[in-house]
């Protein structure tokens, strides 16, 4: 039975998987964003041309198998930005879900349908990914709880990938527990090889599966809360003053971004940027597909990246995430907002919209260029509209962090 559709969240309503085992996922539904390998089901990534020049997979992505195989039901594909090379949830091609928080409001992308399929109560929780921002922009403007894991945590084997060396598979649920309880089934050990695209060692990889979760050391990187808008700054520190209320702890700023948030940003717009354009570039120039002009200014872009050198971004990258890891080790964590504002207007001045995109990708960029996990919560902003608080943990602390914050923000 399709489910429905009032909200614009999904471009295959009609997808149905039942759960193939039993687990502590029994009797919950999900929705998985249109990249998602699906036994049968061509994916759209967001485009019809990828739509047209692609066949249906024989299997499902494991991550899909793993969620079945825990008791879960599968429902939907969810609509994504056009090959997920945007934060904004607006698709050219198959347009934009509603923002069940804000019929005016874009609702962040480029796993746009699979956060409203979670704020609109359509689904228990829901897969997305998240590259640049991709799950933590969306869940903080559709006020629900996102989560990017570890890179490399999660298999992304059957997922259309955009930019290797940041794509994670992630999620969103209503509450903090129900994201533990997926983050249970799909998280694992990082590859024994460690993360390639910094140069780290598996050994760092020391995910707290104790069952004990916690965290006590807090740091507040005071230019990260410079970007909150004026009218969210507020509300934002009401969330920071739970967050260490629930944990007894109260955190210390940190001088962790010596080099600036606009320096980190360009860095990881670059070697994404290139990835992407290694990723996708044979199939453009093979396919030509239509685009919407925004995401076909940024391949433009992306191309003119092809054959140049990208050592010094690749070193700068690498320091900056041995000094984060070694900065939060197995107990600490980084507090900062998810985006600077609540989520901007439909339609809006493309100009505004690049800037809002912008200073979400100086917040979202930390994580992306440490490979660490990062949990968005849910804050009520100006209006009633959501803001996102975010938690980033140390290199590997996936359940760690996801326990801790379940246990000190409820």
């Amino acid at each position: 039975m399709a489910l429905h559709n009032r909200h614009g969240a999904f471009r295959v309503p009609e997808l149905t998987v039942p759960g193939c085992g039993h687990g502590i996922l029994d009797g919950l539904s999900f929705t998985v964003k249109d990249v998602f390998a699906v036994a049968g089901h061509r994916s759209s990534a967001g485009n019809p041309d990828w739509l047209r020049s692609h066949e249906p997979p024989a299997a499902h992505a494991p991550a899909v198998l793993k969620l079945l195989q825990a008791g879960a039901a599968l429902h939907g594909a969810a609509h994504t930005d056009e090959l997920m090379y945007s934060l904004g949830g607006e698709n050219y091609h198959y347009g934009t879900p509603v923002n069940p928080h804000g019929e005016d409001r874009i609702p962040g992308g480029s796993s746009s349908g699979s956060a409203v399929a979670v704020a609109s109560g359509t689904v228990d929780f829901a897969l997305g990914t998240d590259t640049g921002g991709s799950v933590r922009v969306p869940s903080a403007y559709c006020g629900v709880y996102g989560f990017r894991p570890t890179h490399g945590a999660v298999e992304m084997e059957g997922v259309i990938p955009l930019a290797p060396g940041f794509d994670t598979v992630g999620w969103m649920a209503g509450s903090p527990e129900l994201l533990r309880k997926v983050g249970e089934v799909l998280l694992g050990t990082a590859d024994e090889g460690g993360d390639t695209h910094t140069g780290m060692p598996a050994s760092m990889y020391t995910d707290n599966k104790s069952g004990k979760p916690g965290m006590s050391r807090m740091y507040i990187p005071a230019e990260c809360w410079s970007l909150a808008g004026q009218d969210c700054s507020a509300f934002l520190e009401r969330g920071l003053d739970k967050l260490q209320e629930g944990a007894a702890m109260q955190a210390s700023e940190a001088e962790i971004i010596p080099e600036g948030l606009k320096t980190w940003m360009d860095v990881f717009r670059e070697l994404q940027g290139a990835e992407i354009w290694a990723t996708h570039g044979a199939w453009i120039e093979r396919e030509r597909p239509v685009f919407g002009p925004d995401i076909a200014a940024r391949f433009t872009w992306a191309a003119g990246l092809a054959g140049a050198d990208h050592s010094s971004a690749r070193s700068l990258r690498r320091e900056i995430a041995e000094r984060l890891r070694t900065l939060l080790g197995n107990d600490g964590c980084l507090v900062i907002p998810t985006v600077p504002g609540t989520a901007p207007l439909r339609g809006g001045d493309p100009a505004q919209l690049e800037l809002n995109r912008s200073g979400a990708m100086m917040l979202s960029c930390i994580a992306g260029l440490a490979g660490l996990p990062q949990i968005t919560l849910p804050v009520a902003g100006p209006g009633g509209l959501p803001l996102g608080l975010s938690v980033i943990g140390g290199y590997g602390q996936d359940l760690n962090l996801l326990a801790w914050v379940q246990e000190v923000w409820q």
